[in-house]
């Protein structure tokens, strides 16, 4: 609510899928995902929280569990909105589909001019 001016409902549904997508993350590594720009807002709230987020970090993880976002899809090209929907799906969370744009979840959050942007690919 205070680093992004939200109200307490979206706030805590942006809590909630940050904790769904970390969740998901620390348990399948192997699946490149990354969080929808709204979800991102309560990951890097989260992060800066660092007592809390260390603390579930060893409790989820076992290990403190870094953010290191230029790496992020690197070896496999740019996650994709929707392979991260499938994966949170398949581990049982409820998708909250407005903080997700679920309308937008095939593409692969390149918004600069990708031919599947949510801005005007070529």
């Amino acid at each position: 609510m205070r680093d992004h001016d939200l109200d307490r409902d979206t706030a805590e549904r942006t809590f909630g899928q940050t904790i769904a997508y970390l969740v998901t993350s620390v348990e399948h590594p192997d699946v490149p995902m990354g969080p929808a720009p709204r979800v991102d807002l309560g990951v890097h709230s989260f992060v800066l929280d660092t007592i809390n987020y260390t603390d579930f970090c060893l409790m989820v993880a076992g290990r403190y569990v870094h953010h290191v976002p230029h790496l992020s899809g690197e070896a496999t090209g740019s996650p994709s909105l929707r392979a991260t929907v499938q994966a949170l799906k398949a581990a049982g969370f409820t998708i909250d589909h407005e903080l997700w744009n679920a309308s937008e979840a095939d593409c692969s959050q390149c918004h600069a001019g990708c031919t599947d942007s949510p801005v005007g690919g070529k």
